[in-house]
């Protein structure tokens, strides 16, 4: 089982900010998949699945309460995620948390296990609804301030990515996409 939980905010007024490079990324991935999101009630998400094996999930919770969502999720699954060789497999290494990060410059990425940035209110959420950090984390880079750091982080990562910014994080959305299917 792979989970992908891509943290952003919901509404059109967010749809195409730095915030939301974790939903933008999972709508890609859906896109490839030829999946389809759904509103779960249940996990307060949209979720879109392949039988029981992929599960791609994006909270509806706003940026800060992103960890309720995958809380409800592994609830519903029955499943401890810190000890999950007692029943069905989908422990820390099954979960992959996708999101922004200032830390990076746009167009890059990292994959790490148990390392974002520090921060970042929808991952501190994760963190405590889960009582861990050892997870996967696609760190997705949307700095292009270039040095320039007049505008405060929590302003920045809400502004709309112009045209430009939005083909750099494309790119590096192909480039993933290549290597995970």
């Amino acid at each position: 089982m792979k989970i992908f939980l891509g943290l952003g905010n919901p509404g059109a007024e967010y749809a195409q900010t730095r915030h939301n490079a974790g939903f933008l990324f999972l709508d890609q991935l859906a896109k490839k998949l030829n999946l389809a999101f759904k509103f779960n009630k249940k996990f307060n998400a949209d979720l879109a699945a392949v039988r029981d094996d992929l599960f791609l999930i994006k909270p509806q919770t706003f940026m800060n309460r992103s960890g309720q969502s995958i809380r409800a999720f592994y609830d519903w699954l029955k499943i401890d995620f810190k000890d999950s060789l007692n029943g069905p497999t989908a422990g820390p290494n099954d979960l992959i948390v996708v999101h922004d990060d200032l830390d990076l410059k746009l167009g890059t990425y990292k994959l790490q296990k148990a390392k974002g940035p520090k921060g970042h209110n929808g991952l501190q959420s994760v963190y405590e609804h889960l009582d861990t950090q050892d997870f996967w984390h696609l760190r997705l880079g949307v700095d292009s301030r270039g040095g320039e750091r007049s505008i405060p982080p929590a302003d920045y990562v809400l502004k709309t990515l112009a045209a430009a910014e939005r083909d750099q994080l494309q790119a590096v959305f192909d480039q993933l996409l290549q290597e995970l299917i």
